[in-house]
């Protein structure tokens, strides 16, 4: 997808704006802050452990095992998106609060925290859709741009999209690891990471094996040991429910605020040298957001204002909304394109893009921006 670029004045003067949006929600951020992440964390501890307790009344009606396992998912969301995600980001850091802290934190999930720190704080944020250098554009699995080359396995990425949206935090766990090839394919040399291969794969094992036995065999021991083995089986089944509720929403939502139909790639040769005005030019362009409830903002860890979010990943998110009503109005205000709309609306577009992009192009080494 081609688009007009503005012109080096217009991209200072939206810069400015931009830095004002920016120094003006930080300067307000403080206790207000601090308290709604603690409500959002007891939220979601009353929902985890609510969850776990209701799922033990399966045992005399599956309808209070259903009821646990949704609760439990959804503990799942708020822990890896609202709550993860955005402390990983180290918008709380202010706070000081060792709990919340960027640098120590590590979620409900078996892709490892330092990990996603390396592959998505730092690469995603600095390269965003850089074809070649942002590996969370694809998964390194789909192809969802004529700026990667086709091959005939792409044929099949609608079926990989199911397959992702499925498993997804296993994707993300294993991302660092397929980008050095290492259990499939050739590996890469050391050297580009800051830790040895050996490390890498430590640390992606440890933190499978923890979060696979709490979910899979210590809770349905437990429960297994006073209630019977049936129960056991039970809750394996709930918490396996739980975390495909998890994997199926955040999938969704980070696919809708990344790979619509109207976001943008761009290739490394143009963002050499670039300029501030150009880096906030090009979050703009390789994002979308997502208008819902404020339930529907919280769930998704306020990601539904992914554009504010790559503008500003270090805001806490609790003022995205607020600041998102200014991006909107700088945007039209400059002509730069400010892409929103229903999770229904960008979610087909999503689809409609691995559709698209899984054909061959019409002309052997056709190029086009997308």
């Amino acid at each position: 997808m081609t688009t007009h670029i503005p012109s080096a004045e217009t991209l200072e003067s939206f810069k400015q704006e931009m830095d004002e949006i920016r120094d003006d929600m930080m300067a307000k951020v403080g206790q207000e802050d601090a308290n709604y992440i603690r409500k959002i964390v007891r939220v979601q501890r009353f929902l985890e452990l609510g969850g776990r307790a209701v799922m033990v009344a399966g045992f005399y009606h599956w309808i209070w095992w259903l009821v646990g396992a949704v609760m439990l998912g959804c503990a799942k969301i708020m822990d890896n998106m609202e709550i993860g995600h955005n402390i990983m980001h180290g918008q709380y850091d202010f706070m000081n609060d060792p709990h919340l802290n960027s640098r120590t934190f590590d979620w409900d999930n078996v892709a490892d925290g330092d990990s996603w720190r390396r592959t998505h704080n730092y690469e995603h944020h600095t390269y965003t859709n850089i074809i070649g250098m942002d590996r969370d554009f694809g998964y390194d699995t789909l192809r969802l741009s004529d700026d990667v080359q086709w091959k005939d396995h792409y044929r099949w990425q609608p079926i990989r999209l199911f397959v992702l949206m499925m498993s997804f935090q296993w994707a993300v766990a294993y991302h660092e690891l397929f980008g050095e090839r290492i259990f499939i394919g050739k590996r890469r040399p050391e050297g580009k990471l800051p830790i040895s291969h050996a490390e890498l794969i430590k640390d992606f094992l440890s933190k499978i094996k923890r979060a696979v036995f709490r979910d899979y065999v210590f809770y349905p021991a437990i429960v297994g040991i006073f209630l019977g083995w049936p129960m056991f089986f039970a809750i394996i089944a709930g918490n396996l429910v739980a975390n495909l509720i998890r994997n199926v929403w955040a999938n969704i939502i980070i696919f809708c605020g990344h790979f619509t139909e109207e976001v943008h790639t761009f290739d490394a040769a143009e963002c050499v040298n670039e300029t501030r005005g150009q880096w906030y030019y090009r979050q703009i362009l390789g994002s979308s957001n997502i208008e819902g409830s404020k339930l529907m903002h919280i769930m998704s860890g306020h990601l539904s204002r992914q554009v504010e979010h790559h503008l500003f990943p270090d805001m806490p998110s609790y003022r995205y909304m607020e600041a998102a009503e200014r991006v909107r109005a700088a945007c039209q205000k400059h002509g730069i394109p400010y892409n929103t709309g229903t999770l229904w609306q960008q979610y087909k577009t999503v689809v409609a893009r691995v559709f698209k992009y899984s054909r061959p192009p019409k002309k052997t080494g056709e190029m086009a921006n997308a």
